[in-house]
This record gives C-alpha cells, structure tokens and sequence, in this order.
C-alpha cells in the first residue's frame, strides 16, 4: 500500500495535532472554525466525495465562493485522495464547460445558483453554500469520517489553469511533493511561528490565496482572519491584532488610500508579503513611509509555485523580487538555454522539485516548457545582479496582469474577433493606477461596424469579468512589421500616452 504520509494532508494534520483546540479560520462578526473542527469536516465531507464516486486520482472541480466550508472541502479533496481544481467563480458556462471538457472530473461542486447551467459529463454534482449550506454539508452531516487516502507523494493534489498564448487554458499539475516542498520552503523562508496570526482577503482559485497564504498558516496552526474579499477598510482594522499580511499590489493601493493606514495601526505586524504582478517603487517607498515596513515582494506562477522572495531578515530592494526559496535553481539564459551572467537579460528559468510535475494531459506544452536537464521556462524576462537578486523586466508573452488576475490576449481576441462586425482585434495592457494594467482592445470594423451591445454580449457570454476590457479603441488598421505581425508593443506605448 502506498504509505499515508505521501498525502499532503497527513503533514497538515500533523502539524495541528498538539493545537486542536486553536482557532484557524475566524470570520469576523461569524463563524470561528478550529484546527480539529476543520479536519473532523473534511473527513466528513471526504465520506461525501467518495460516496459520490471520487477515487484516488480522480479530479474534483470547485467553482463557489469563498467560506469555510470552502477551505474545507479543499482538505477533504486531498483527504480523499482526489485532485483539487479550483475554478475562478466569474468563469462563465461557456469556460466552465471548457474545463470539464479538458479536466474530466468525478465530481463537480458549485453554487446552488449554477445547477443546470452546464452539462456535467457524467460527473456526480454537488452544491456548497446557499441558505441550506448545500449538498455537501447537508450529507456531510451524518457521514462517517474518511479515514486519509493513501497517496505517494508524486501522486497529484492539483490542478491550477492557465491560459497560454493560444488562449486555449492549460492545466498546470501540482503533485503533493511540489506542495509540501513550497509550503515548507515559504514557511521557513518568511519565519513563521505559533504566535502568528495571518490576514486573508485573496482568493482561493490561485495559489496566493490556497496554497501559499494557507499552507503557511496550516504548517503553523495559526489564527487566520478570514475575509470573503478585499477590503482596505476591513484590513487596516485588523492590523492591529494581526502579525502577517499577503497581497497583491492593487491591494497596498488601495490600503494607502485609507487615513487609518500609519504606523501605530501596524505596530503588531511584523511581514507584509506582495505578489501577483509587479509593485511599484512609488508604493513601495510611500508604504514604508506610512507604515515603518518594507514591503517584501517575491515572484512565482502557477506552475512553479513561489520559486523567489526578498530575504525576510536582510535588504529588501524596491522592484526586485529576491532570492531562490530553499530547493529551487534560478538562472537567467538566451533562447537556446545557455546561461548569462549577471547583469544581462534574458529569460528567467528555475529548476527544482516543487516545479509542476507536468501539464495535464498536454505532453507537448510540458516538453516546450522543461529543457532536458530539467530547467523550466518561465517566459518571463529578467536579470540577476551580482548576489544573485532578480529583477524582473516585462514578459515574454503578451500576458497581462490585472488587479493581480492573468489575462491573456489572445482569449479575447478569439472572442471579438468572431462578432459580426469586426475585422480583427489586438488587445493590450496599459498602466492604470488602482489594477497595474487595464485591458484594452483595439479593433478593425467592417464596412458595418459591430454595435457596442454586440460586443458586450460576446464577451459577456464568454468571459470573466475581469477578462473585459475596460476600453475599446476602433481604428482603421493595426500597425505591423515587414513580416505583417501586429506590433503590439506599439499599440502600449501609444494608448498608454492617453492617445487614440
């Protein structure tokens, strides 16, 4: 049999067994869930999945909103040997029907509110949240506790999509090896302690908010303040009584706007921790300003997890994003894989054994992205200095980040392009204040242009939310190269001169 401990979740139990009786997760104003009454429901609620047909390996697709009993039945997943794929709740049925395609889960759980607004495939639905709490609760009630799944450790535990250049999402395939190895090195790296006690407002679709806030919390058995959402308000407050922060840098904006941000509100806090898309130095210096703390940013992706972070005790230097984490190699090289000294720039690439264990179902992509001796391509472009420190600088990709949200082009355009009415499309980011990036679409019209409402429905049909532009630009054609490629570099720098 394959030993239990191989399963991430064994070490997490493991970890809060002297400390059962402590608060984890604290709603303010609601429900206080301790370490024991967490695992005790996940064990209940892995009865649940694999009643419903989960087996070891099968995947398991989550698309609800933030609670407890979310964060539950990612541990009851693991628990049961399952494979967690959480889903973004803005997706539409047009992309969740995607994702089950390509995923082919045993089980599905989503709001009540989303019940037969897809086609399950055969998968077993279930329902989390609501005013009855849903299905899985509702069984979960009188289930008899899961004993944990056996897993080897090279088993997967998760699947995190991600868009690529073809606008096709890809799966990236996190193995419990690859977890474990991160939360350890991110819980070490960044000093964690008992007497800790962690602010969450992310989501719990990326592996800021799931694996990287809560596996730290989880390996510490801390106090977590658990918010639905972000909410400067709601955060400055609980300063206070709060000793670590993570967010992304519309976050720090936003907290920069409040009055109640200084020093005296951050007297407890001992890390802020920023990720998701660059911080700017403005921000940086005003925050240290403001507050007496230096911001500590640290770079990954969905595929590598965090691979680096400014040191915790050390210099933390504005518009980097530091050092290796513990297990992973950093190098910058040319297109063909020779490395380059420090100082030049090239494409950032990690090797190490938290990088994901492949692309689901995709051996093509995880041949493109790991060289032979094992390195993987990030796509992103950077240079290290003389002690190693990295600094990014821009993408390979077009990608954009918004508000801390991966957004890539050539999914929207697919989109606009197929409105009656629109010749082509180029989407770009451009800098905006609050979100890092706005997405903006610049398109070509037909003799009969498409109508506003036109493509507003399209991609409100299509797409999340935050994939929408937030302007749309026409123009008569888009400017190209001798070779007829679409210059979308040229496209930035006018439309973000306030142009067009």
């Amino acid at each position: 049999m394959k030993p239990t401990v191989g399963n991430f979740v064994h070490e997490l139990h493991e970890a809060a067994a002297p400390r059962n009786d402590a608060p984890f997760l604290l709603q303010p104003g609601g429900e206080i869930l301790s370490y024991g009454d967490l695992y005790v429901r996940a064990a209940r609620m892995a009865r649940v999945l694999a009643e419903a047909g989960v087996h070891p390996g099968d995947r398991v697709i989550m698309q609800v909103d933030k609670s407890i009993d979310s964060v539950a039945l990612y541990v009851a997943t693991l628990h049961a040997g399952g494979v967690h794929v959480p889903l973004n709740t803005a997706f539409t049925d047009d992309e969740l029907a995607y994702f089950i395609g390509d995923a082919d889960p045993s089980a599905i759980i989503v709001e009540p509110s989303r019940l037969d607004h897809f086609d399950a495939s055969g998968a077993a639905v279930l329902t989390l949240g609501g005013d009855d709490g849903g299905t899985v609760l509702g069984l979960a009630g009188g289930a008899n506790p899961l004993p944990v799944v056996a897993r080897d450790e090279m088993d997967l535990g998760s699947i995190l999509y991600t868009s690529g250049t073809t606008g096709r999402p890809k799966g990236a395939a996190l193995s419990h090896r690859n977890l474990r190895l991160n939360a350890h090195a991110l819980h070490d790296a960044w000093a964690f302690q008992a007497n800790d006690h962690l602010i969450h407002s992310l989501p719990l679709f990326h592996v800021h908010g799931l694996f990287v806030a809560l596996h730290c919390a989880m390996l510490a058995a801390i106090p977590v303040t658990f918010l639905p959402r972000f909410d400067a308000d709601l955060v400055v407050s609980a300063l206070p009584h709060a000793t670590v922060f993570m967010g992304v840098p519309t976050h720090y904006a936003r907290m920069l706007a409040s009055p109640a941000l200084n020093r005296a509100a951050c007297a407890n806090m001992r890390l802020f921790t920023a990720g998701s898309a660059p911080l700017t130095e403005a921000h940086f210096d005003e925050f240290a300003d403001r507050t007496g703390h230096l911001i500590c940013e640290r770079y990954g992706m969905s595929e590598t997890m965090i691979t680096t972070t400014n040191p915790y005790t050390g210099e933390r230097r504005a518009g980097t994003v530091g050092f290796p984490v513990e297990g992973v190699e950093l190098r910058v090289a040319t297109a063909d894989g020779r490395t380059l000294e420090p100082g030049e720039v090239g494409v950032v690439e990690v090797r190490g054994d938290q990088i994901l264990r492949e692309y689901w179902r995709r051996p093509d992509a995880t041949a493109e992205a790991r060289r032979a001796d094992g390195w993987f391509i990030t796509g992103d472009i950077g240079s290290l200095d003389g002690e190693g420190r990295l600094s990014l600088e821009g993408r390979a990709s077009d990608m954009i980040i918004s508000g801390g949200e991966n957004v890539y082009p050539k999914e929207i355009e697919l989109v606009l392009d197929a409105v009656e009415g629109v010749v082509e499309s180029a989407v770009v980011g451009v800098p905006h204040a609050d979100f890092g990036e706005a997405v903006t679409a610049v398109i070509v019209d037909a003799d009969t242009p498409a109508t506003d409402d036109a493509l507003a429905r399209a991609l409100r049909s299509s797409l999340a939310r935050f994939k929408h532009p937030k302007r749309i630009i026409r123009v008569d054609a888009l400017p190209r190269n001798s070779m007829g490629k679409v210059q979308k570099k040229e496209l930035r720098e006018l439309y973000s001169a306030g142009e067009g």
